[in-house]
């Protein structure tokens, strides 16, 4: 007859070679963390590969000294100080990072600023000022088109090269023929703003500011 003491006993040792074998897996081999006993220097992290870039942004030239790895958000925002552009979801997926490069609208969170080499591109701050604004920002500001405003700066950005696409005659998925002019309809605006998320739900105010500034009544 088996012995229940035995069994707890067993059941004890497995739970703490257990947690003892977890507690191993955890911890950084001892080989590697080579110190002075081991006579050898640990190893030096490798500096970063930069490379030189030049670019105007709101029709100012910049030269500058990059790691390969900074994204055009990064540059925009931690180098040139233009903090208008906004880091949202850092993935593509929210809109808030977006600028007009060469005439079109793109994710800068998505794009290494070594990209853009020679390239023309235009953030908020390009676009109006606190005392001269664009009319597109005046026409958020009077049909209460943001709420936290976080999102504001992309959906300005991407709102005006979407116009622009549109009078270029460039289709979006719901144009019903491809060979015709795009119409200016609330359908259309919203397909090709589907990018930006605005998180306080200001859809609708967003929409009538813009089809205020293309000139059609909303």
């Amino acid at each position: 007859m088996i012995d229940s003491s035995d069994i707890n006993q067993t059941r004890r040792d497995l739970l703490i070679g257990g947690a003892l074998s977890a507690t191993a897996a955890a911890l950084p081999p001892m080989a590697s963390a080579q110190g002075p006993e081991t006579g050898q220097a640990p190893a030096a992290t490798p500096a970063p590969v930069t490379a030189r870039v030049a670019l105007r942004v709101n029709g100012q030239r910049y030269e500058l000294d990059l790691d390969t790895r900074t994204t055009l958000l990064d540059m925009l925002r931690e180098h040139l100080r233009l903090t208008g552009t906004k880091k949202g979801c850092d993935q593509g997926q929210c809109g808030a990072c977006t600028v007009i490069v060469d005439g079109r609208r793109i994710n800068s969170c998505l794009s290494l600023a070594v990209m853009h080499e020679g390239a023309d591109v235009t953030t908020i701050e390009g676009l109006g000022t606190p005392e001269k604004l664009h009319p597109l920002q005046a026409a958020f500001v009077k049909h209460d088109g943001y709420q936290c405003g976080y999102c504001t700066p992309g959906q300005i950005c991407s709102a005006v090269a979407a116009l622009d696409e549109i009078r270029r005659g460039i289709p979006s998925h719901v144009s019903a023929d491809l060979d015709a002019q795009p119409l200016l309809s609330a359908a259309e605006l919203r397909e090709r703003m589907s990018g930006n998320i605005c998180r306080c739900g200001a859809y609708s105010n967003i929409i009538d500011a813009i089809t205020e500034y293309a000139g059609r009544p909303a």
